[in-house]
């Protein structure tokens, strides 16, 4: 089992990256979150890695945090999800994003990632909802002070997530960077704050506060 790679970013494209080490290249899928943070050409790269042996391939799959590859995990192992599908999920939903919509049965929002039919989210949803203790205990989605870290505050708060994501990502920022940001700004908000613009300005601030 190979489950962590640091080496020097040698090659990329928008899936995969070469990683050398020691002299020998390894070929590397990741999620959008490595990509979104990757160093220039001959920097430095760790990942968290996951290995796949199959009958015509040897595979591997790159991820920022040990919590992604957790995740991932979790995904491939209900059944119809494969590797290439458990990225696409990782890549287009950060666990705080996955936390809140198991706990709002939030179906829609799976069935936003690419190659995600109705049915399909519908199976993703039972099978991680039974999983949520587990996930929860071993920090794949995150708590904050033992309440979810976007809380639940009403049935319409996944619809209000979602507007103020899509008008971060009309702003420039990727998907991935702007369900953090609102999930960030979610933990923040108090009652009066529970609209689309008041979350977008609260997440601008924290991108301002990184920067």
């Amino acid at each position: 089992m190979i489950a962590r790679l640091s080496g020097k970013l040698i090659a990329f494209d928008a899936s995969t990256l070469l990683v050398d080490i020691a002299g020998v290249a390894y070929e590397v899928d990741v999620s959008a979150a490595v990509l979104q943070n990757l160093p220039g050409l001959g920097g430095d790269v760790v990942l968290h890695t996951h290995f796949v042996v199959r009958e015509d391939a040897q595979l591997l799959y790159g991820f920022a945090a040990k919590s992604e590859r957790d995740l991932f995990r979790a995904f491939i192992k209900i059944n119809g999800v494969g590797p290439k599908l458990g990225l696409a999920l990782i890549s287009s939903l950060d666990p705080a994003s996955l936390g809140a919509a198991l706990r709002n049965n939030d179906v829609s929002l799976l069935t936003k990632v690419p190659g995600v039919g109705k049915k399909t989210a519908e199976r993703l949803m039972v099978e991680l909802k039974s999983r949520l203790d587990a996930l929860t205990e071993s920090g794949v989605v995150p708590m904050v002070n033992g309440d979810a870290l976007i809380p639940r505050r009403g049935a319409g708060l996944s619809a209000i997530a979602m507007e103020a994501e899509g008008a971060l990502v009309a702003l420039g920022y990727r998907g991935p960077e702007a369900a953090r940001a609102v999930a960030a700004a979610l933990t923040q908000a108090d009652d009066t704050q529970m609209t689309p613009e008041a979350l977008v300005r609260l997440a601008l601030r924290g991108f301002a506060k990184v920067t």
